[in-house]
């Protein structure tokens, strides 16, 4: 089979002929139909302080069908379509028990997407309604992220939310602050491109980046948020959110920056600012993902700006790491 192999030390993405995996006894082998591109796989890839690795396979928001199961497994059948939860739990540590897979060190990884097949223990299997297609079933990963953060968020309904940013993750913590009950939402980020995407998500309001912006969100809010999601995790963002939040208001970074983000304690100090990082999710937020996936105010997959083959894989992340016009990339092997 074909997939893509990161060299590591921010070498060049390859594409590799590998053979063609078997499943253990408790696990699943599928077809990739698709497999989204995210943030971290254009940051963790650079050869920087968080990296995947040395010769690796990766590739974390994918769905596919199944053809062929582990000998110990009844009820799991060729034909069957799933997502994989790439995070797998041990079930047995403290980050299992918070119901976060990420923060699992011994569950280990089924990040293997970006191939024409993959193995995934059933552990790490989650059924797709027959209303969802395998596009679909891609897009359950960073829904889940975005649905994790808003759900230990502490929004109360009707909250004034400020989301930063208009990547996918913006775009679904938009998504589900609307689903879950937030009063007036704005979307603020450096550009418009993604605008009308971002108020057909659920934003009442957009306002770009400036010198104007504080009292352009407090007009589009009635006021300073509540609740400031930021989710861009570019240098300045925290600054940025603490300049917003109302006083005794809460921050919660979702943009998983990989630089020094410097704020200054006094000025989040003075508005006695809770400020919380956020990552990862469960079984649980994908579960919801896949049984509420249809039934939201929009569809999901409105994020998806280009569907490329594996072979393009290499070119597509050098140039997501430039100034381009894509939201959410598919690959299709």
């Amino acid at each position: 089979m074909k997939a893509a192999i990161y060299p590591g030390a921010g070498k060049p993405i390859v594409i590799a002929t590998l053979p063609d995996p078997e499943p253990g006894p408790d696990e699943v082998v599928i077809r990739v139909h698709r497999c989204g591109i995210c943030g971290t796989d254009l940051s963790m890839t650079k050869g920087e302080a968080f990296d995947f690795g040395t010769n690796v396979q990766f590739g974390h928001e994918y769905a596919g069908e199944i053809v062929a199961a582990g000998s110990n497994l009844s009820g799991w059948r060729p034909g069957d379509r799933i997502c994989a939860i790439p995070s797998l739990g041990c079930g047995h540590c403290l980050a299992c028990d918070e119901g976060n897979n990420v923060l699992c060190r011994a569950g280990g990884s089924a990040s293997a997407g970006f191939a024409e097949f993959a193995r995934v223990p059933v552990s790490g299997a989650i059924r797709l309604p027959q209303t969802l297609s395998l596009a679909d079933g891609a897009l359950i990963e960073p829904l889940a992220v975005s649905l994790y953060g808003l759900r230990h968020s502490g929004m109360k309904q009707g909250a004034k939310v400020l989301v930063l940013g208009a990547g996918t993750v913006a775009l679904y913590a938009i998504y589900w602050a609307r689903r879950m009950g937030a009063g007036r939402i704005a979307a603020m980020s450096r550009s418009e491109r993604r605008s009308a995407l971002a108020l057909e998500m659920g934003a009442d309001a957009f306002v770009g980046f400036g010198e104007a912006e504080v009292g352009e969100i407090i007009e589009a809010l009635g006021g300073p948020p509540d609740l400031v999601l930021e989710c861009v995790g570019a240098t300045g963002m925290l600054a940025r959110a603490v300049t917003h939040v109302r006083p005794f208001g809460q921050i919660v970074s979702l943009g998983f920056c990989t630089a020094p983000d410097p704020v200054m304690p006094a000025l989040a100090a003075y508005k006695c600012a809770l400020i919380r990082f956020l990552v990862g999710y469960g079984p649980s937020e994908f579960r919801h993902c896949a049984e509420t996936f249809d039934k939201g105010h929009v569809d999901p997959g409105q994020v998806v700006s280009c569907i490329i083959p594996l072979d393009d894989l290499p070119t597509m992340i050098e140039g997501l790491r430039r100034p381009n016009a894509e939201t959410k990339v598919h690959v299709a092997p």
